[in-house]
């Protein structure tokens, strides 16, 4: 059931996420997870500034009333999980910008006006490291 991954800030993409609210799948009978990882994968090899975050698949983040979900984590850091996504190039991009500031900030918060716009909305929870908790 588990399966290693180096350690690292990353994002966990849901390959098995709805497309949408109202649809499983697009026209081509791809899901919404697979189509966002892939879109993931292609920002990332263009923008060489966010390859310091991996990206990893898994099936079912289990926030399967929040289509296309993510969780961003990084190790002694609050970690997020996010949803709603279109699954296309410009929600990867603002995932994995947004992951990148996360990576760079001492406990995982990153300040609001350094958000990009679109993950604004699109937080879920928050999940505190190993041993500690949130105050």
């Amino acid at each position: 059931m588990l399966t290693p991954v180096p350690p690292g800030p990353s994002v966990v993409v849901c390959n098995t996420c709805r497309h949408s609210a109202d649809m499983r799948d697009d026209d081509s009978g791809q899901r919404g997870g697979a189509l966002l990882e892939a879109a993931m994968r292609n920002v990332q090899a263009a923008a060489p500034e966010l390859q310091g975050v991996q990206i990893q698949a898994m099936p079912c983040l289990f926030a399967c009333s929040r289509h296309c979900t993510v969780h961003i984590r990084a190790p002694g850091k609050v970690g997020y999980v996010l949803g709603d996504f279109t699954p296309d190039e410009d929600a990867a991009r603002a995932i994995l910008e947004y992951a990148a500031r996360h990576a760079e900030s001492e406990h995982g918060r990153v300040p609001f006006k350094e958000w990009p716009q679109g993950v604004k909305g699109h937080f879920i929870t928050r999940t505190p490291p190993e041993g500690y908790v949130c105050t």
